[in-house]
């Protein structure tokens, strides 16, 4: 028996709805939208309505859909109904519920494997991201995405799972067909001017010039409406890479060696000029704060343009004292 209900399942909201988006293109033609789709937000949803649409014969279509977002309340609320029909669903019906959390201890929890799928949505750890993204690539849009690709592809980019996919559906069409996406294309496409900004920024800031690195900064956002999304990522990127360079430069590792261990492909020597101005317990600071923007955004306690402004004036100003 085809899957008649799908349970999707996380707390990143973001996520869950990209999933959501993504089966309705899997379970309907564009076309097929306007007379046989019902979406619905779960406080809206009657579930009267909601049976009668289930159980119509679908027009123009082998199938109609009915899709639930934020249903955890609309669950709790018709919980024996939504059991009696978890029993027998209808034949042409398939019902789509998003919630933030799927209790398997409930008898609907219990009932689902029979007729449907559930679909658990977890952000992925930092560190397991460009496995995600590789497997994305694959399943998606059947092209491999090289790991050191992917690897940079979450440096530039930061740890938001939908803007990640959304970077490699552009890298997809970017790349004009070739089955394989290489490093040159993050590289070329992917948050080059991100990153080169936040170079600048960051020498202005270990110069102690405070007008020039807010100025920036501000054209940084006013250049791309994404930044929010990204630049907490582009800062990162390049303050990692400081990083890593001051210990193996203290390691007396050459310049040569570091900047072909690094990929630098811009500014080196301005890179090195921008070492010798702080030491790695600044630069270690400076992740620090920036791990702290990134959590205070991502969980809403921060905006990003306001965070990242107050933190490279007071750096600034630390530097010129």
């Amino acid at each position: 028996m085809a899957d008649r209900i799908y349970v999707i399942a996380g707390k990143n909201e973001s996520l869950v709805n990209a999933r959501c988006q993504e089966l309705l293109n899997e379970l309907l033609e564009p076309a097929q939208r306007m007379t046989a789709l019902l979406a619905v937000d779960g406080d809206q949803a009657v579930i009267a309505d909601v049976l009668d649409e289930l159980r119509t014969l679908p027009f123009l279509a082998d199938k109609r859909v009915v899709a639930i977002r934020d249903a955890d309340d609309f669950i709790s609320k018709h919980r024996e109904i939504l059991e009696g029909y978890f029993e027998k669903p209808s034949a042409t019906g398939i019902l789509v519920l998003t919630v933030s959390a799927w209790d398997a201890r409930t008898r609907l929890a219990k009932k689902l494997p029979a007729v449907g799928t559930l679909l658990e949505m977890e952000q992925p750890r930092r560190w397991e991201l460009p496995a995600h993204l590789v497997q994305y690539a694959v399943e998606k849009h059947q092209v491999r995405l090289e790991r050191d690709a992917a690897e940079l592809l979450a440096e530039r980019i930061g740890e938001e799972l939908t803007q990640l996919h959304n970077e490699v559906d552009k890298l997809v069409l970017f790349a004009r067909g070739e089955k394989v996406i290489r490093l040159s294309h993050v590289e070329t496409l992917v948050g080059r001017s991100h990153v080169y900004g936040a170079f600048e920024v960051i020498d202005a800031l270990v110069a102690g010039d405070a007008g020039r690195a807010v100025t920036r900064l501000r054209h940084m956002f006013e250049e791309d409406r994404e930044a929010e999304y990204s630049v907490v990522g582009a800062f990162a990127y390049h303050v990692r890479r400081m990083f890593t360079a001051k210990r193996l430069l203290e390691k007396r590792v050459s310049p040569e060696a570091i900047a072909k261990q690094l990929r630098l492909g811009y500014n080196k020597s301005q890179f090195f000029a921008q070492l010798q101005r702080v030491s790695l317990a600044q630069i270690a600071s400076f992740l620090e704060e920036l791990a702290a923007i990134d959590y205070a955004t991502k969980t809403g306690q921060a905006q990003a343009a306001i965070a990242i402004e107050q933190l490279v004036l007071r750096l600034a100003g630390a530097a010129r004292a």
